[in-house]
């Protein structure tokens, strides 16, 4: 075990004299590319690579120039310097610039911020109960940074510096989300310029915590030309802080310098302190240096709502002040909230719900949203596809429905892979068709591989037959259901059947005993319903429906009438139509048509209101003439008389 040195109480903690030795801070690369329980960037000798580089002093902390995410990786690439020891075989290097393109995989934020909810998620099995997601203030300038923290099993100093490493990964368990080694990296450099990560650990009787830094400030402001994280670890198994040395102890000094001169906390106390409310396990990541947008603004927006994150953006584009009811409606369903506000996107982020654990946004849980329970005339659709190279096949549910009080405009899929959504309202039809409008679905498809970025699958063939089979879902649900809630055009062959049989109430009432020889359900259902222009329905692909509800009540039937019936009926056969259908569809339009009656009633009050007020304007307006008219007249008097 190596030694331990510097034993020192975990509440209240002294930086040493060595520790504030020097004016600046050395920049200093790794000889070996090894990462292993002491590998971290700084564990060796300090090696001086670029003298020229402007090193600014503690009391000169600052962030980057370019502060926009889009243009902070536009910078020359120097001529890289070996490092090659005499015996020793040449190394690949991995330049800063490379954490900047590395991130830009996530073209949206939000997605970024999902990656780092997946990595507390995955930590509910080791305990997990909370993440809390807020904005806190950097204490160096106070500007916003981005806090995420859970209480899972936390990171060990070994875990710790594979996180910080690129490609490497602890997660080997199929229900993880986290998979590829990357996620922490391309979400926290996506966010912000800089990370701090702070986490406690108790593993096989070893209790340690551990502080890392990953700044694209410092390694572009002292001119690296790799990527160098400083780590420092100690030992708290007998609740007292052990720096854990790996190799000098100036090596270790080093570290804890940079990570002073460059993170958000300038003593060793205010660094520590951080460990106070993680208790005894658990993670805390702060993201600092947060982008701009184009504009120079924060692209994240804390201001507008104290229990949200939103996306100034996006959030702009929703601006609902010069938009009709109709868009209005549009823009608070959460197929269109997600975009831009954190809390709606993560309420639907998970597929399942969370029975011990919770998403804590600013401080209020986030309540999870069920799109399933928001939908009507829901059905459940089996599909087997087949694996690659494989004659195994796996079973899918897909659950489809009508949207509930939304406007027919959303529609789409939410597909989810392990639990996680990965593409929201993913629209398979069309644009411009009409076919598919209001019908939503779920899924969770297991059997096709995310992007890197969990925003997107890749396009293998599995997933060209899986969009395939959504779009035939859609047709033919769409072709049994649009009917039942008025959506389906009507026929013309049914326009003219209506126009013919079309009886009005007081004449079928009184002819009540000898009905006209038409078709005896339509005759009933227009007499029910009033209306010339109701629809019927077409039976098409959709089968035979069972209609439940009980029919009005019509008089006996005469011989002449059952025969018109059986012939009618006969025509109806003929014609693919199910009375069943006809009655149901009817139904429905019988409660859109008292829909429309009391819309019309409302739209009849509004207007003799408005009439009501015209009229008394127009008084106003006449008194008005007449007193201007008397002042006019009152006024040529006086003129007059003074000329007299």
């Amino acid at each position: 075990m190596p030694p331990k040195v510097e034993k020192l109480p975990m509440g209240v903690v002294e930086l040493d004299s060595s520790d504030d030795e020097g004016t600046g801070v050395p920049v200093v690369g790794m000889t070996k590319p090894e990462i292993n329980h002491g590998g971290n960037s700084l564990s060796k000798s300090p090696v001086i690579e670029n003298p020229n580089a402007v090193v600014p002093p503690d009391s000169n902390y600052r962030p980057l120039d370019s502060r926009s995410f889009w243009k902070a990786g536009n910078f020359e690439v120097g001529r890289i310097k070996s490092t090659a020891i005499h015996g020793e075989l040449e190394h690949a290097r991995v330049h800063p610039k490379f954490l900047h393109s590395n991130a830009t995989s996530h073209k949206w934020a939000f997605g970024a911020i999902a990656e780092l909810l997946d990595n507390a998620v995955d930590e509910i099995s080791s305990g997990a109960t909370f993440v809390k997601v807020d904005r806190i203030s950097n204490p160096r300038d106070n500007s916003p940074a981005l806090l995420f923290q859970d209480d899972g099993g936390g990171m060990d100093p070994d875990r710790l510096r594979k996180c910080m490493s690129l490609g490497y990964s602890s997660k080997t368990s199929n229900s993880t989300i986290g998979q590829y080694g990357n996620g922490f990296k391309t979400s926290t450099m996506r966010l912000g310029a800089d990370v701090i990560v702070f986490s406690r650990s108790s593993r096989s009787g070893r209790a340690t915590q551990s502080v890392g830094l990953l700044s694209y400030t410092f390694l572009r402001r002292t001119g690296q030309d790799d990527v160098i994280v400083p780590m420092i670890d100690y030992d708290i198994s007998d609740h007292w802080a052990e720096a854990i040395v790996y190799g000098s102890q100036d090596d270790w000094s080093t570290n804890l310098k940079t990570i002073l001169e460059w993170s958000p906390f300038a003593t060793k106390m205010d660094l520590l302190q951080q460990f106070d409310d993680i208790k005894s396990h658990g993670t805390k990541i702060i993201v600092f240096n947060l982008w701009l947008n184009d504009e120079g603004i924060y692209e994240l927006n804390f201001d507008d709502d104290d229990e949200d994150i939103t996306l100034r953006d996006e959030a702009n584009l929703g601006n609902t002040s010069k938009t009709n009811k109709r868009g209005r409606e549009l823009q608070s369903h959460i197929s269109y909230r997600f975009r831009y506000s954190l809390r709606a996107y993560a309420s639907i982020l998970y597929l399942k719900k969370f029975t011990n654990f919770s998403i804590i946004l600013r401080g209020k849980p986030v309540e999870q949203y069920s799109i399933l329970d928001e939908l009507k005339l829901s059905k459940v659709i089996t599909y087997r596809p087949q694996l690659a190279g494989t004659s195994k096949e796996i079973l899918v549910e897909t659950s489809l429905g009508f949207v509930k009080d939304t406007p027919s405009s959303v529609c789409g899929f939410n597909v989810y892979h392990k639990n996680r959504l990965i593409r929201p309202f993913w629209k398979v039809t069309a644009d411009g068709s009409s076919k598919g409008n209001g019908v939503v679905g779920v899924l969770e498809a297991n059997f096709i591989e995310p992007a890197h970025d969990k925003q997107d699958f890749e396009r293998s063939s599995l997933f060209f037959k899986l969009e395939t089979k959504l779009k035939q879902m859609v047709m033919d649900y769409w072709k049994g259901h649009c009917h039942l809630i008025g959506l389906k055009p009507l026929e013309p062959h049914l326009q003219n059947l209506l126009r013919e049989s079309f009886v009005p109430p007081q004449v079928q009432v009184a002819n009540a005993q000898t009905p006209s020889p038409t078709n005896f359900q339509t005759v009933t259902d227009l007499a029910a319903h009033p209306r010339p222009h109701f629809r019927s329905a077409q039976s098409g692909n959709s089968g035979r429906a069972n209609c439940n509800m009980e029919l009005p009540a019509v008089q006996p039937m005469t011989g002449n009438a059952i025969g018109s019936v059986k012939k009618d009926a006969q025509i109806s056969s003929s014609s693919c139509m199910s009375i069943d259908q006809i009655c149901e569809e009817n139904i429905q339009l019988f409660r859109r048509c008292e829909s429309f009656i009391q819309r019309e009633t409302e739209l009849k009050r509004t207007i003799e209101e408005l009439e009501k007020e015209l009229e008394d304007t127009k008084k106003k307006s006449s008194e008005l003439s007449l007193r201007l008219e008397s002042q006019k007249k009152l006024k040529l008097l006086k003129q007059l008389g003074q000329k007299a």
